[in-house]
């Protein structure tokens, strides 16, 4: 698969709604940092394998969603500042 069908966008659409619906910011400030960015780079380093794996088998519209999964913790990480990326904006949405 090599294109990004309607089918398969509206469904990306779909989960990111419901998704964002249901969030809500957590009370809970008691948060092991060092626990959640090993397992940000964790989550995203399986992310970029499915990636490969998606790829492999010619299916590059699941493999490009999985690097943007897989992206967006590095990046999401980056922000919140678990991860230190030397200020670098070019690869991450940080000053």
């Amino acid at each position: 698969m090599d294109i990004i069908t309607e089918e398969k966008l509206s469904q990306y659409f779909d989960v990111t709604r419901r998704a964002i619906q249901k969030v809500k910011i957590s009370p809970d400030r008691n948060v092991d940092l060092e626990k959640a960015a090993r397992e940000f780079l964790d989550t995203a380093k399986r992310y970029y394998e499915d990636a490969k794996y998606f790829s492999d088998k010619g299916d590059k519209v699941n493999a490009f969603a999985a690097l943007s999964y897989a992206h967006g913790w590095l990046d999401a990480g980056a922000r919140i500042g678990l991860f230190d990326v030397g200020h670098d904006n070019k690869l991450f949405s940080v000053d």
